[in-house]
């Protein structure tokens, strides 16, 4: 078993996003991690999953240690993570055989492979890719240069890792709340408060939040600090974990309280500034959940797929069912749908890291778009697939349950659902990036050419001109009205552009490969997110096992309804 061989949407968007030298580079590792994946990592965080992390707070001679001990499945999940695959430097450094720095791409296509298998450790292994990147954008001095070094490396005796310490008890949306306090000490800074939820909390590494003297009472009186878990003389900081967290989900890594007290802590950026530059923290973090919640969207239907094939009831396996079909389907057609959005967001992300001014106000409103509606979709989808097992799904020895515990984090981590919300109507405020979106994927459709003989594009059409009216109605309403409306109008507008990048990958596939089995996946998610249309979404369930399988399909057999010999995309 191999997860890209299970997937195929994966390779198809790699062929349309990525240049061929890096496919060729990518080629063997993903390979590798897709056999990797299900055969080893997979049953390793089975394990880890039933053993979490434990506490030691003292050593026997009644010191202060904060030692947190992992279970060994745990730690080898973390050398694969960290030092096989390099997933936390692979937007840093060249490796796998690259020179330089890969595209943005390659870390999120190994990564969505890997949490497949294992998704706490992901959220360590996010932070820690997110922290060198803001020490890189925003950092100076030897310290926070050493610091960055570190973090991308994937040498077992020098890498670290990193955390972000952000939320308090009355400081988790509203930081402005925050309580910690800052004080100089002497070039550095001595920081004194306690955080609430702090995942990873031994890390290496951790940027936080703290009120700085003259500050004001706004986002404005908080600056950003790099508080390392060592002193520059080796000494333990002066920080505690007061206790870990009994999570729902993600329950083999740990999350825990940690007291500052006077910690020893590095200035980054400038202070008034410190809530805008963890924001970039922030924000990669939270395209890593749009991800992340893909990635069990993926592994969840895997699971439904292959239960259904050989579970026999009444005489027929379960996928013969109309109604199986019917219900798997759509969720096909979502978790097709999630992956392209993540793909076109990476892309957006390295043309904005070139200096690319639309790309760069895209990825700004595209990453609170897409962990809005992927996170929340993730929910039902790994729910649904659950229900396809029965009682056998709901039972923790099969994976589902902790696919569907872990996939509610994606919607709570780097801010709820309507806090994202919220992120997205500044951003239609501030740069009118509705219509933005609206004018880049209008471009899209108009391009297509299997525009004859889609009338779905019509539909787009139209419905993109009416979301950008809604858009501007947001934007000119109160502010009460405005927020009110604007977690539905989230989600319309992320179906909108997830349906578009479907039909443009369905071109792209028909037009390359002569394959239109993308193009039922688009009629598919249109039919059951857009236009309500069951009709036309039963009309494909005959090519049910084709679409799932990854069959290439000629228009001919689309057309007819029926498929003769089909070929398996390579």
């Amino acid at each position: 078993m191999n997860y890209v061989d299970l997937d195929p949407a994966l390779q198809p968007l790699i062929e349309s996003y990525l240049e061929s030298a890096d496919r060729e580079l990518l080629a063997p590792v993903l390979t590798a991690l897709g056999a990797d994946a299900p055969q080893r990592l997979a049953p390793l965080a089975d394990v880890a999953d039933k053993n979490p992390p434990t506490l030691e707070q003292f050593n026997r001679e009644g010191d202060r240690v904060d030692t947190i001990d992992y279970h060994h499945s745990y730690q080898e999940l973390q050398k694969a993570a960290y030092e096989e695959y390099g997933l936390s430097a692979l937007s840093h450094r060249g490796l796998h055989g690259w020179d330089d720095v890969p595209p943005h791409l390659v870390k999120y296509i190994l990564s969505y492979v890997f949490v497949q298998a294992e998704f706490g450790l992901a959220c360590p292994v996010s932070m820690t890719d997110a922290a060198a990147r803001t020490l890189w954008k925003f950092g100076e001095g030897e310290q926070i240069a050493e610091a960055i070094d570190r973090l991308i490396s994937v040498d077992p005796e020098r890498r670290f890792t990193g955390a972000m310490f952000m939320t308090e008890i009355h400081a988790g949306t509203d930081i402005a709340q925050t309580s910690t306090v800052a004080e100089r000490d002497g070039e550095n800074w001595a920081l004194s408060g306690r955080k609430w939820f702090a995942s990873n909390p031994d890390a290496d590494i951790i940027l936080t939040l703290a009120r700085f003297p003259g500050g004001d009472d706004t986002t404005r009186g908080v600056g950003l600090f790099m508080l390392p878990k060592h002193r520059p003389d080796g000494t333990k900081n002066s920080y505690v974990i007061d206790r870990l967290k009994d999570k729902l989900g993600t329950r083999s890594m740990p999350s825990g309280e940690v007291t500052l007290n006077n910690a020893y802590a590095v200035q980054v950026g400038a202070l008034e500034r410190g809530f805008r530059q963890m924001a970039e923290m922030v924000n990669t973090s939270r395209l890593s959940n749009a991800m992340r919640a893909t990635a069990l969207m993926r592994r969840s239907i895997n699971e439904a797929l292959a239960h259904a094939r050989q579970r026999v009831v009444f005489g027929k396996t379960l996928i013969e069912a109309p109604l199986m079909r019917m219900t798997l389907l759509p969720l096909q057609a979502e978790a097709e749908a999630a992956l392209g959005l993540v793909f076109y967001c990476g892309d957006m992300l390295q043309r904005a890291d070139a200096g690319d001014a639309s790309a760069t106000a895209q990825i700004r409103v595209l990453t609170p778009l897409a962990k809005h509606y992927i996170c929340k979709r993730a929910r039902f989808v790994t729910g649904e697939a659950m229900e396809v097992r029965g009682g056998r799904g709901y039972i923790e020895e099969f994976p589902d349950a902790r696919l569907v515990r872990d996939s509610h984090l994606g919607s709570i981590w780097e801010g709820s659902s309507n806090v994202i919300a919220l992120d997205v109507l500044r951003c239609m405020r501030k740069q009118n990036t509705h219509r933005l979106l609206a004018k880049t994927m209008k471009e899209k459709l108009n391009t297509i050419a299997l525009a004859e003989a889609v009338p779905e594009i019509r539909e787009l059409l139209t419905r993109w001109s009416a979301i950008v009216d809604r858009g501007d109605a947001i934007v000119s309403a109160e502010s009460e009205a405005a927020e009110a409306l604007i977690g539905g109008y989230a989600d319309d507008l992320a179906q909108l552009i997830m349906a578009t990048l479907l039909l443009e990958q369905a071109d792209a596939e028909a037009t390359r490969d002569g394959n239109f089995r993308k193009l039922l996946v688009a009629k598919t998610f249109i039919g059951s997110n857009i236009t309500g249309d069951e009709s036309a979404v039963v009309e494909i369930l005959s090519h049910f096992e084709d679409i799932v399988d990854g069959a290439s399909l000629t228009s001919e057999s689309v057309s007819a309804g029926t498929v003769s010999t089909p070929t398996p995309v390579a």
